[in-house]
């Protein structure tokens, strides 16, 4: 039995920042399902579109023997593509089944299911289930598995969340392409760089955030399971920093401080950035991180305007946004914050003092985007109920485009104040000769000339 799978590829559209200074990170869902199809006895192979930046036709032809079952990952910006690639692969390989995965066919699977190309949908974690499918359970039995019948569509219950994440091995960086990742700009110190995930799920409710999207609790890996994957990472691929990509890595500070004392004792030559929540921090913890090789943290901030901030239950006050940026900034951590414009509620006014506050925070680096209520949210189905959506063309829903026509402020004013926001932050002389002043090499000059074009020529 063997199975491909694959990342789709995603082009962002001209107008948006993330076109120049987006990186490439590992599909980790698809790395872990492989290590344990692998662990299982199962042969895989995984094609990162992403990643590789080719043709993905030029792709699918490195692939000599038909595999008996193809998977495919896709998030709403990539939904699209993946369709597209599933196309493909029928066409060469039309005895494959193939099999959606990832957040926008958990949460929309009639949405791909229609899909001629497409056989079957496994919805929420896919380790357990896609095993389940290929080792031939009966469809009604397999958890989490969505399929059509005699023009029916029938969408099993989920099954039980994974409980002990180490139970799982390592994700299989040995079936993807690590010389050719690289973080987004400005996001990291050392190179190679590569991305890790020590929890699954989000401590936050808010109606915009797909973290919590299956419930339950958030899990994490044991401490030990951490360091010795990094372990591995270094000494199989030289890896000098991680990126940290869960929704907040923060979440358990008890585990957060013993992983940080670990590296410390250990003496790891290690940096590391992660995601984090204002509310979701203290002192004690951004002391031992900072002590440990954390050098950037990234802080959702999302409004400068209190009742906005209620409207998507962010659950933060501005006042504790303020003392904790300054606190890691004291502490000597960067402060990556990022801002949503075009919020429920929102209006010309609200979108500038959220620009206003951007300011006054200060932080290293101020990431600004549309808001985008993505299928399955809570922001969502309010959208989609008070006829608020102008598309469900799923490419356009990539942060940088109004899908929402609101009736406080206009689509045309939020792409607008999308262009003005990040030129007037990093336009301030302030900021700039702040900036200059910290370059101390020519690879700081040459990030911070890309990230200047990048907000610029925008």
């Amino acid at each position: 039995m063997n199975v491909l799978l694959i990342n789709p590829s995603w082009m962002s559209r001209e107008g948006n920042i993330w076109k120049k200074i987006s990186g490439a990170m590992p599909p980790l869902g698809l790395a872990y399902i492989a290590s344990y199809l692998e662990k299982n006895g199962i042969s895989v192979r995984i094609i990162d579109a992403i990643a590789e930046q080719l043709d993905f036709v030029s792709l699918l032809g490195t692939v000599a023997d038909a595999p008996d079952f193809i998977g495919i990952t896709a998030t709403t910006m990539t939904v699209k593509s993946a369709l597209e690639n599933a196309a493909e692969c029928r066409k060469k390989f039309p005895k494959s089944t193939i099999v959606l995965g990832g957040v926008h066919p958990t949460l929309m699977p009639e949405d791909v299911l229609v899909n001629d190309n497409v056989d079957f949908v496994i919805r929420g974690e896919g380790e357990y289930s896609f095993l389940d499918l290929i080792n031939g359970m009966e469809h009604e039995k397999v958890p989490g598995l969505s399929y059509k019948k005699d023009g029916r569509f029938f969408h099993n219950p989920y099954g039980e969340l994974i409980k002990d994440l180490d139970s799982l091995p390592f994700p299989a960086y040995h079936l993807l392409p690590v010389t050719k990742y690289k973080a987004a700009l400005g996001s990291y110190k050392r190179l190679p760089v590569i991305s890790m995930i020590s929890t699954r799920g989000c401590p936050g409710k808010c109606t915009f955030c797909l973290g919590s999207y299956l419930g339950g609790h958030v899990r994490m890996h044991s401490v030990k399971y951490l360091i010795d994957e990094i372990k591995m990472l270094q000494r199989d691929y030289g890896i000098k920093e991680i990126s940290f990509y869960d929704d907040t890595f923060t979440t358990y500070k008890h585990k957060v401080q013993e992983f940080c004392k670990l590296i410390i004792e250990e003496k790891m030559d290690l940096t590391w950035v992660c995601f984090a929540r204002v509310d979701f921090i203290d002192e004690t913890t951004l002391k031992l991180m900072k002590q440990a090789g954390c050098h950037q943290i990234m802080y959702g901030i999302e409004s400068g305007n209190e009742q906005v901030l209620k409207n998507i239950k962010k659950m933060t006050s501005l006042e504790k946004a303020v003392e904790m940026v300054a606190l890691t900034k004291r502490i000597g951590i960067e402060c990556r914050a990022a801002f949503m414009l075009g919020n429920p509620g929102e209006t010309e006014e609200t979108m500038q003092q959220t620009l206003e506050f951007a300011k006054k925070l200060d932080p290293d680096i101020a990431l600004f985007n549309i808001t985008t209520p993505y299928p399955g949210t809570e922001m969502y189905a309010w959208a989609e109920k008070n006829n608020y959506l102008k598309t469900k063309d799923w490419s356009l829903y990539d942060l940088s485009n109004a899908v929402m026509e609101l009736p406080t402020v206009s689509s045309v004013k939020v792409e607008e104040f999308y262009r003005k926001a990040h030129k007037e932050f990093y336009g301030r002389p302030i900021y700039l000769l702040k900036k200059l002043l910290k370059i101390r090499t020519f690879g700081e000059l040459k990030t911070a000339l890309k990230g200047a074009l990048a907000v610029f020529n925008k």
